[in-house]
Parts: structure tokens; C-alpha cells; sequence
């Protein structure tokens, strides 16, 4: 078998066999301090796909370096087949001020596909997907909610993806949300190059959370073992499939005040059942929060003091609450108490 070609990223080549930090030149901070996009290439000696895989494209969102950190110390990529691009930090301007935007306050995963003379989120948008998307079969990118909320650990795909959907499963997080791609996204733009691109979304802005981190690091090392990049052998399969939602609401609050959450994450709950309630300081007034149908709560605020209209709630849409509620105890108890891997093989 001929022996496969070098890796080649930001004019430099990496060797089949060999792993490599690459730090490519982004922008020059207002006091001269260079600023780069550090990409980590494993290109194995054996072909196989190409998949990318990073975090921190909103700079508060530090659960996906975590992961990062995890999967990069994986032994198992020692033998990795195909090429494996990791990206910890996309927004490192946002990760230096623990901020969701650019310092011209933009959103990064609304300014894609960007162009190479645009703003500075413009362009740092055109480098990722020019440098990074570009040369990917598909991409997992992770994510979790802004500050002062917090997410159950959910897959997001597009709707008429089938190829994701399949991965979805294998990634085996407790929830999967079709969610069409929204204009100036990352998964929009990746479409666009024939990249397909699985969201992750777990825990909390600024936070570690460990079933997050968990259930994370071990989705995706399934989706690289279904492609045949990896062997994990010790990589446990998902208990259940995982509970498919068709759509999702915001439910916000009706008034300002202090507000109070009597469900968590991953609960399901009833049309009409009470969710939480907001009440004045004096203790003069409540008002409760009603599920407006059936779902699971996929998301919620964390944060006790709320404006009136202040997202509180994030309800997924479910078709049978029995189904759901078997699948959802398969995972919990996986997430919870299985160890899933071994953790001395993997991280």
C-alpha cells in the first residue's frame, strides 16, 4: 500500500504516522500581542476519514475544551486511521474575556462563511472554514448555554440529514433536536462545502460539569470507532436510543422578579404542570409557569433574578411521554452511574 501524503494546514505539512500543533495567525491585539487559532492535527498513518472537532466558538462556552482537553490524551488515537483536526479555542478573543462575542460584539456563529477582508469576526469565521471545514468529511461541534443557563446534554441536527441522524444515534446523547440551520451559522456554511456538522450542547456557560464532559468526550468516541478511525473496544454502546424532539420552545418569564425552578433538567413534565414561578421581592405576588404542552425540559435558567421576558425554560416537544420517559431513565442512569469507558484507556 503506497504510503499516504502529508497533512497540509496553514502552509504547514504534517507526516502520516505523526500529531502536530498548528497556530494559525488570526488578528494583532491593539498592544501588538499576536493572536492565533491553535488547531491540533493527528494524521494517522492509515487513510480514512477526515473529521474536525471544536469548541469554543463562543468564548464562555469552556464545557467543549474540556472535552477537548479529554480526547486529545485518548491513547486510542495513538492508532488512529484518517485524520483527526481538533480546535479547543475558535474564538480565543472571547475565551480571554469569558465572553460569548468578538470584541466588535459579534456573534461568530452568525458571521459565517465570512470573507478574508471582512470585520474580525468575518474573517476569523472565513480562516475556520477555510482552513478547517474545508478539509473535514464531518465536523462535532460543542457547545453549551450561555451564562446564567444551563442545558441537558443534547445532539442537534438538521431535519432532513440522514447521514447526522445515524451519528446522532451513535453519539448516544439523551436527546437529539432537529433544528434547521439558522443563516450565518457554522453548520450552515458547512453544509454549503458538503461538510455535515453534529451540534453538541451540554451544561453551563463558565462552568465544568463532569456528565457533560462525560457524555461528551464518550460521543465521540463512538461516532470515530463508527468510522472505523478508532478500535475502542471498551467504548460502551448507548443503552436506549436517544429521544428524538421534533422542535422546542423558549417558555419566558411573564413578569420581573425573583424566580424560582421547581423541575430540572432532563424532567419530563406535563401540559400544564407548574415549572417554576416568579414572585416580587416583598413576597406580595407569584406568579406560576405553566408547561404550555408535553416535553422535557432541555435547557433553563440558573440565574434567580429575571426581567419579564427573560427565557426560563427550554421545552422539547415529545410524541409519547411513556417512550420518553423509558428512554430518558436508560440514559440517566448510563450518564450517572456507568462508567461507559475505561477511564485508564481513555483519558
Amino acid at each position: 500500500m503506497p504510503e499516504r501524503a502529508d497533512f497540509k494546514i496553514g502552509g504547514e505539512s504534517i507526516a502520516p504516522g505523526t500529531r502536530r500543533t498548528v497556530d494559525l495567525p488570526v488578528s494583532t491585539l491593539s498592544d501588538h500581542t499576536p493572536v492565533t487559532m491553535s488547531a491540533h492535527v493527528i494524521h494517522g498513518k492509515m487513510p480514512g476519514a477526515t473529521v474536525f472537532v471544536s469548541a469554543g466558538v463562543h468564548g464562555d462556552e469552556v464545557i467543549g475544551i474540556e472535552i477537548v482537553r479529554r480526547l486529545l490524551k485518548s491513547p486510542g488515537l495513538r492508532r488512529l486511521k484518517g485524520t483527526l483536526i481538533v480546535v479547543p479555542i475558535v474564538n480565543s478573543f472571547g475565551f480571554i474575556n469569558r465572553s460569548r462575542y468578538l470584541p466588535d460584539r459579534r456573534d461568530l456563529n452568525r458571521s459565517f462563511p465570512g470573507s478574508e477582508g471582512g470585520s474580525l469576526a468575518a474573517r476569523l469565521a472565513h480562516m475556520f472554514l477555510s482552513e478547517i471545514v474545508a478539509h473535514a468529511d464531518i465536523g462535532i461541534d460543542l457547545h453549551s448555554a450561555a451564562i446564567h443557563r444551563t442545558n441537558y446534554p443534547q445532539v442537534r441536527i438538521s431535519p432532513d440529514d440522514g447521514k447526522m441522524r445515524d451519528l446522532a444515534d451513535i453519539f448516544g446523547a439523551p436527546i437529539v433536536i432537529k433544528s434547521p440551520v439558522r443563516e450565518g451559522s457554522l453548520r450552515e456554511a458547512a453544509q454549503k462545502l458538503g461538510t455535515s456538522v453534529l451540534l453538541y450542547e451540554a451544561g453551563e456557560g463558565l462552568r465544568f460539569d463532569e456528565v457533560s464532559a462525560r457524555a461528551g468526550l464518550v460521543g465521540i468516541l463512538r461516532v470515530l470507532r463508527s468510522l472505523d478511525m478508532i478500535s475502542g473496544r471498551s467504548i460502551a454502546p448507548p443503552k436506549a436510543p436517544p429521544q428524538y424532539c421534533a422542535s422546542s420552545k423558549w417558555i419566558r418569564a411573564p413578569l420581573g422578579g425573583l424566580f424560582r425552578s421547581f423541575r430540572s433538567d432532563g424532567d419530563l413534565v406535563r401540559r400544564g404542570e407548574t415549572l417554576g414561578s416568579v414572585s416580587d421581592p416583598f413576597g406580595e405576588s407569584e406568579t406560576d409557569i405553566e408547561a404550555p404542552f408535553e416535553g422535557v425540559i432541555v435547557g433553563r435558567a440558573v440565574m434567580p433574578v429575571v426581567n419579564e421576558g427573560d427565557a426560563v425554560f427550554h421545552l422539547a416537544r415529545i410524541g409519547s411521554f411513556k417512550r420518553a420517559g423509558d428512554a430518558l431513565d436508560d440514559h440517566s442512569s448510563q450518564l450517572a452511574a456507568d462508567p461507559m469507558f475505561d477511564e485508564d484507556e481513555i483519558i
